[in-house]
């Protein structure tokens, strides 16, 4: 491994731009903040009064609102209107990729009434939401039932429909899968102006396959049913230190949650572990506990979820000074436990957003609305974070972690790195992203027949070069990167900046049972593909015209 400390590659000039990002803290603590607060309030408002509305009142609204949908799909003039896309606004999405297909000649469906929580039905066990629906809100409407989603993704405003037609992941997913896998029915707008209901074993079958990472280029998601579980008021975190090379902190990571035995019993409700150096790690293993457990005598409670609280991932990096220790924190408030810094993103916004002083003072502000960060960013600065900065998921069989970590390393210098398991089920369709090829004949660590085990490893923060003022060529990087993954079965989520082309595009993904579906259900030359959608760059007329007299063909990639 290089020493991190050595300057490797050639100084870099310093350029106006530098200096408005070094700067950017006055615009965020006097603008970014202020107002997201006053945002993340009216939302919260706005939730409360929506869960004080009956369950019937709020079904008649969203038939209403579907109604409002399937009239302005059909008010559509192919021969003059753009190919079809919802009405929120580019800066909006949580992602980090440019949204520059709202850019070009489209027509927009207004979707942006579709935030409420239509049922929680205790006997099935299923919540059913609407797509705006956020994990902050299902969370606080959930947790005090003594339940939750299977998979609660982290950050507060990450939203049902996002999470479906793209991807999500959270500590729990080496038991259910991605987010999209908990997904039980689907109520989706087609082309034509047809509402359908999707499950995995009605007529719509292909559907209900083909909508995860379809980007929302087959129809609008307009509701979803998505399993629910059993859960406990605190959740039991153990943070044990690990120390070795990449490849033995991979191994160390495996070890906690699939056990070599094959014992059960060991495999723990949540999994997960950051990589700080290419030495040292701490892996945090949780159970559900009890109230009555949680304050027993001796035991001790962390309320992670107070303003003025250590970021959790120092918090959990003190593991590798004070050793291995254990606490209990409130269910919920682990849940979010990365929401406040934005995992340790919030760092390179706010340098001083970590120190005592401001915790205490201001912590209450935040986070900032990623959304107001992109609104308020410019041209200049967005271009700046797309060479310098990294914010990529590598979705990795977990028997290839430590290469992949080794990869990183040696192109991108990141730490920390975030290591989450989770199953990639053998499914009767083969859909965008699959497991490998016979992968239950090798019984590997953590794989049984039925799923590949998988693992994100999260590239979230300035790289080293960049750090160190040296020269960085960000697109370079992901390249290689990109190429890394496709060689190694990976899978990159759509939300970050893409350098794919193409052919390379589905050579990542599969297109076959995508491109059958766009075909079968009219979405070609009304929605956008997906590679389209996920393309970097602005889209010509050009493309805005291809795109909606596009043929259905699949996009076969040629065999390397």
């Amino acid at each position: 491994m290089s020493d991190l400390q050595t300057p490797l590659r050639p100084k870099r000039k310093k350029v106006l731009v530098d200096y408005l990002v070094q700067f950017r803290w006055i615009v965020v603590i006097f603008v970014v903040l202020p107002i997201s607060y006053l945002i993340y309030f009216s939302l919260y408002l706005g939730d409360t009064w929506s869960a004080m509305k009956s369950e019937k009142r709020r079904q008649k609204e969203h038939d209403e609102n579907v109604k409002k949908v399937v009239k302005r799909l059909k008010e559509r003039n192919p021969k003059k209107d753009g190919l079809v896309c919802t009405a929120r606004k580019p800066w909006i999405a949580v992602g980090m990729r440019n949204v520059d297909y709202k850019r070009a000649r489209h027509f927009e469906v207004d979707l942006s009434a579709f935030r409420n929580i239509l049922e929680v039905d205790k006997e099935r066990m299923i919540a059913r939401c609407e797509p705006l629906v956020n994990m902050g809100q299902i969370s606080r409407y959930t947790c005090p039932m003594n339940l939750a989603l299977a998979v609660v993704a982290e950050l507060d405003d990450l939203t049902v429909g996002g999470l479906i037609n793209g991807y999500g992941i959270e500590g729990s997913s080496h038991l259910y899968g991605l987010f999209s896998d908990t997904v039980v029915a689907m109520e989706v707008v087609l082309a034509d102006g047809r509402v359908v209901r999707a499950t995995k074993d009605n007529e719509y079958s292909d559907l209900f396959y083909a909508i995860p990472w379809s980007q929302g280029t087959l129809g609008f998601l307009v509701a979803a049913e998505i399993k629910l579980i059993n859960i406990k008021e605190y959740m039991k975190v153990t943070y044990k230190p690990c120390r070795g090379n990449l490849k033995q902190l991979a191994q160390d990571y495996a070890d906690s949650f699939a056990p070599r035995d094959g014992d059960p019993s060991k495999i723990p409700d949540f999994v997960e572990t950051m990589i700080y150096t290419p030495t040292e790690g701490v892996m945090m293993t949780g159970v559900y506990a009890s109230k009555e457990e949680a304050k027993k005598k001796g035991n001790k409670i962390n309320n992670q979820g107070w303003w003025f609280k250590t970021w959790f991932y120092q918090h959990a990096q003190s593991a590798l000074k004070r050793g291995e220790f254990v606490e209990y924190i409130p269910t919920r408030e682990f849940y979010h436990r990365h929401t406040r810094s934005l995992y340790w993103e919030g760092k390179l916004i706010l340098p001083f957003a970590d120190q005592f002083w401001f915790r205490w003072l201001l912590g209450w502000l935040m986070p900032p609305k990623v959304s107001l960060l992109k609104a308020t960013q410019g041209e200049a600065v967005r271009n700046y974070y797309h060479d310098m900065h990294v914010i990529q998921d590598i979705l990795v069989p977990l028997y290839k972690v430590g290469d992949a970590m080794e990869f990183v390393h040696k192109e991108m210098e990141v730490y920390p790195l975030w290591l989450c398991p989770h199953r990639l089920y053998k499914l009767p369709i083969k859909t965008m992203i699959y497991p490998e090829h016979g992968f239950e004949h090798h019984h590997r660590q953590g794989d049984t027949p039925y799923a590949q085990m998988f693992t994100d490893v999260g590239v979230y923060y300035a790289p080293g070069p960049v750090l160190r003022g040296e020269e960085f060529n960000g697109s370079e990087a992901v390249r290689n990167l990109e190429q890394w993954m496709i060689e190694n079965h990976c899978f990159q989520p759509q939300y970050a900046v893409s350098e794919l082309n193409e052919k390379d595009f589905w050579r990542m993904f599969d297109a076959d049972h995508y491109e059958y579906c766009r075909k079968k259900y009219g979405a070609v030359g009304t929605f956008m593909s997906v590679y389209y959608k996920s393309k970097k760059g602005r889209k010509t007329e050009k493309e805005v015209a291809e795109a909606e007299a596009a043929i259905a063909e699949p996009a076969y990639a040629e065999e390397v």
